[in-house]
Formats: structure tokens, sequence, C-alpha cells
């Protein structure tokens, strides 16, 4: 497939799809056998197809087959993958599920974000010396790692929480309250770190920052009045599709804004989610369902290109032990910071390790993240290998430790002393989805 063959650009790009694509689709099985969220399988797939797994084998058959050639195009097609996602991302999390929950339930969610993010930048600060690249400052490096041990994959705990019939229960409107308050600190937080990372001097930096508070007041005071007039008027008129093709250039122009004010592409697609209108299912009909069809075929090629910058065989014995540090870490801060404080507020023990397991899952999220640090230099290849393995460990013990604290615990919950405390509806395409292909919130 590389260049001695003479084949055409093109139809090494093509055959790379069809091959990542086929891989993906060859482990949904086992992902169902498992009760596994998609994600797991899409980035340990992506594993696979790069240096750690078919990079065993003779004939360096990751670069005969993904070419560096191929890579800028499929790059491409990751990136607009990655955009709807994050649109989607921005979409589903709905800023009215933090309204009226009580001081108790601001408190864990401050704690649900604040233990992990300090307990991660002091083990950021102790890997500083051996992991961060030449030239990163300490601060820089222990602000962006305390970023990433903090998140917490927004779509893939709503999916997790409407699989283990938790929706209407105590737990899962904390985790998901919680989920969204924290998430929303973490995006805010990592766009001060591309600021600096990317300015050029103070001056630079308050520019960006001038330039970002400008576009976060027209997607408010402008877009979004925009967005809810174009929507009502297409769904009373013939122009659906019309409105469709508006929605994705509407994200496309919105990464690209916010790529040149100086912060990343991804912040413009998810703040344009974040001001789309909610609460109509025959929108999420129109335009949320094709989005994710789209999506569900790109982001398999943003994990293979993932992995194929994870080399897990290059860790040696001194990259196993920063790995279990790492993980150690990241499921400690998690649980003294989610499922600690919920014990303190009334829960009990086994709901209390719910929540934790629930707050630790990370999934795309953390790719993305992990992403963005390895382009802007933040981290090296080693560190961003440790920390892509965290990502998949950490979201593949949700399942498990759910089983292990929850048993019954829905059933429990409505049915026992404590009512259940109730959200709106999740939406359509989360509470049935037929169609073989996976949601985002699969993936997280």
């Amino acid at each position: 497939m590389s260049a001695p063959n003479a084949l055409p650009l093109e139809a090494v790009v093509l055959a790379d799809l069809a091959i990542v694509l086929t891989v993906g689709a060859a482990l949904v099985h086992l992902v169902r056998r498992l009760r596994q969220p998609p994600v797991v399988v899409e980035i340990a797939a992506g594993l696979m197809l790069g240096p750690s797994l078919l990079g065993l084998l003779p004939g360096d058959l990751p670069a005969r087959l993904f070419p560096l050639e191929a890579r800028p195009a499929l790059s491409v097609l990751a990136q607009l993958g990655l955009a709807l996602f994050m649109f989607l991302a921005g979409w589903e999390l709905d800023p009215r599920r933090l309204r009226g929950r009580g001081r108790s339930v601001g408190t864990i969610a401050a704690l649900a974000m604040a233990v992990p993010f300090a307990l991660g930048g002091g083990a950021a600060a102790l890997l500083h010396a051996s992991q961060a690249p030449k030239g990163v400052s300490l601060g820089m490096f222990v602000l962006f790692m305390a970023t990433a041990f903090s998140i917490t994959a927004f779509p893939v705990l709503a999916r997790i929480i409407r699989d283990r019939g938790l929706a209407r229960t105590h737990v899962g409107v904390l985790a998901m309250a919680c989920a969204a308050a924290g998430d929303v600190v973490a995006w805010c937080v990592l766009v001060l770190v591309v600021a600096l990372a990317g300015a050029h001097g103070p001056g630079g930096f308050a520019t960006v920052i001038a330039l970002t508070l400008a576009y976060a007041a027209a997607m408010i005071l402008v877009v979004r009045p925009v967005l809810r007039r174009l929507l009502r008027d297409s769904a009373r008129g013939e122009s659906r599709g019309t409105a469709l093709v508006l929605i994705v250039s509407g994200v496309l122009l919105s990464s690209y804004v916010t790529s040149w004010i100086g912060v990343h592409t991804i912040f413009g697609a998810f703040a344009f989610g974040l001001v789309m209108p909610r609460g109509d299912r025959g929108l999420e009909e129109r335009i949320a369902e094709p989005l994710e069809r789209t999506a569900s075929l790109l982001l398999p090629v943003f994990f293979t290109l993932t992995g194929l910058s994870v080399d897990i065989r290059g860790l040696g014995w001194s990259g196993l032990g920063v790995l279990a540090f790492v993980l150690v870490t990241a499921v400690v801060s998690k649980f003294a910071g989610a499922a600690v404080p919920a014990r303190l507020t009334g829960s009990d023990w086994r709901e209390a390790g719910v929540f934790g397991a629930l707050m630790n899952t990370r999934g795309l999220t953390e790719i993305v993240i992990l992403g963005i640090g390895l382009h802007l230099g933040l981290i090296g290849p080693q560190l961003f290998t440790i920390m892509v393995l965290m990502a998949l460990i950490t979201t593949a013990m949700a399942g498990p430790l759910l089983s292990l604290f929850g048993g019954d615990i829905a059933k429990g919950q409505n049915h026992g002393s404590r009512p259940p405390l109730r959200i709106p509806e999740a939406p359509r395409r989360l509470r049935d989805d037929h169609s073989g292909v996976p949601s985002r919130a699969d993936r997280g």
C-alpha cells in the first residue's frame, strides 16, 4: 500500500479507512460480551494497529499500511469526526442539570474536580524532571497534567448511567451534575493552558484571552439566538436538509475561529454545541442522529492515528513504573475526591463507591486532551503512551467496579427510604439506539 506499489494516495487512504472500520467491527461483539463501552475497544483497536501490537510482526506493517504520506489526509478525516463529536458532546452537556442541586452537590462537585487536580498536579511535579519535554516549564507541565488527571468523560458517563438503570437514582443524578460542572471547569482551564502555550509573551496571552472572551460573548449573544430562530423556522418548513448543512458549516467555522484566536479547533466545535437549543426531540432526529453516524465512521481513524503515536514496547521497566504511579494517582484521586465527600454528605459506602467508579471514567475526552498536549509539546511520546493507557484502563474499570459496588443499587433506591431524584428524560438517541452504530455516549 505504500509508494513501491505506485497506488494513488487517495486509494491508500480509502483502504486505510476500510481497515480501521473492519477491525473495529470485528471487535464490537467482544465489547458486548464484556459489557464495556465501545470507546474501550476503539482505543484498543487503535493500539493494535500501531507499533504496540502490529509492529511486533516483521515488515514494519504500521508504516506500510499507514504510510506517512497518507496520514495528513487521514488526519483531516479524524479531525472532522472529532469536531462533530465535540459539537455533539457540547450539545449533550446541558447546563440546566446544574440548577437546584443544592449546596451539598456543589461541594461534592468542587471536591471531585479539586482533589484529582491537586493530586494530579503533585504527581506531575514529581514527573517533571524525567517526563517533561525540554523547555516546558514546571508550571505549564503541572497545570496541563492536573487538568488531564481531573477530567471525567461526560458522554460515556451518561451511557453507563442509562445502561445500569441509574438515571433516576440519587447517585446517577449526582454523577451527571458533578461531571457536567467538572468538565466545564476543566475545558476552561485547558483553554488557558493552550493560550499560554501558544502565546508569545504576556501581551500575546492577553490578546488570546481577550479574543476568547469576545468570541464567547458573540456565541451567546448572537449565534445562539440565530440558531434558535433558524431551527424553529426549519422545523415548520421544508428546509431540514439546509438546516443540517448550516449547522455543520457553523461547527467548522467556529472551529476555524478558535484556531485563529490561538486556542484549539475542538473548543470551537464544543462551544457551538453548548449554544445549541435543547429539548426538541424532532431537532435531535434531524440534526443529531445523522451527525452521530458520521462521527461513528470517522472517529475510529482518530483512535488509529493515536495508536500510531503509542508504542508500549518502548516503555521498559521504568516506564511501567511510571504507568503504575500514574494509574494509582488517577484512581485514588478520583475516589478520594468523589466517593469520600459523597459518604460524608449522607450516602452509604456502596453508593459512594458507585459514584467514585462513575467519576473515574475518562474515555475519548481524555484522549482528546492528551492529543492537544502532545501537539503543543507539553508532554512527550512516552508520557503520552502512559496517559493513553491510563485512560483506557480507568474507562474499562467502570463496569467491573459498578458490578462490585452497585449490585441492585438502582432497584434498592427505587424502593428504599430515599426517594429517587428525577432529571429530564434522556434524549431518544441515548435511550434506544438499535442501529448498531455506537452513539457518542458510547465513546465519551
